[in-house]
């Protein structure tokens, strides 16, 4: 059976590092920034151009999506179009099996491809620690600075599960599996969920 991982997460939780680290321990192929490479390759827009659109929440307000991008695939719009792709990059990869998509709504898009979906969450305090140790050389954002960020990030991401799924983000009965990082090395936690996810994947066989 292929195994296609998806994991959402709050900003500052671990999850990209969670699917990394996931990824290597299954052998699995990995999927996150990748995928704006490949909308990019695929409608000419700029990966930055397509970055601000997928992590700043600019996404068309004015239509009502129906909870299906491909009905919307004719507009006229930058912001359509990367949601469009988006869409059928996920399911491409999807039929190939044997991946962890990190973000994009994969959760939504791929609800009929028997994914397995994580949540990953943390307290405020772990997250800004985390943020801290992940920043980019020359970011130097204050403790209040970098909350107003993780807060505004997240708020993005629950803007845009809203606008594709009547799914509550976050909500643990949306999910197969949902992981609290508050205080822990993500490092330490791998092998434990690498097991449990191998487990999960044999009983839906």
């Amino acid at each position: 059976m292929n195994k296609i991982v998806t994991i959402s997460r709050e900003f500052g939780s671990g999850g990209r590092e969670i699917g990394k680290r996931l990824a290597d321990k299954l052998n699995l192929t990995y999927y996150d920034k990748e995928i704006i490479t490949e909308i990019s390759k695929e409608t000419g827009l700029s990966e930055e151009y397509i970055r601000n659109i997928s992590e700043k929440g600019i996404y068309p307000t004015a239509f009502n999506f129906g909870r299906s991008f491909a009905s919307f695939g004719n507009l006229q719009s930058n912001q359509t179009e990367i949601l469009v792709k988006q869409q059928e990059i996920l399911k491409k990869i999807a039929e190939k099996g044997n991946c962890i998509i990190v973000g994009r709504g994969a959760d939504i898009t791929l609800k009929d491809y028997n994914t397995m979906n994580i949540f990953v969450y943390s307290d405020m305090k772990s997250k800004i620690n985390r943020c801290k140790t992940k920043a980019v050389e020359g970011e130097n954002l204050s403790e209040k600075e970098l909350e107003k960020k993780i807060i505004q990030v997240d708020k993005n991401r629950k803007d845009f599960h809203n606008l594709i799924s009547n799914l509550e983000w976050g909500n643990k009965n949306n999910y197969n599996l949902c992981i609290n990082t508050s205080g822990l090395e993500i490092k330490d936690i791998i092998p434990s969920l690498a097991e449990y996810i191998e487990t999960w994947f044999r009983r839906k066989k």
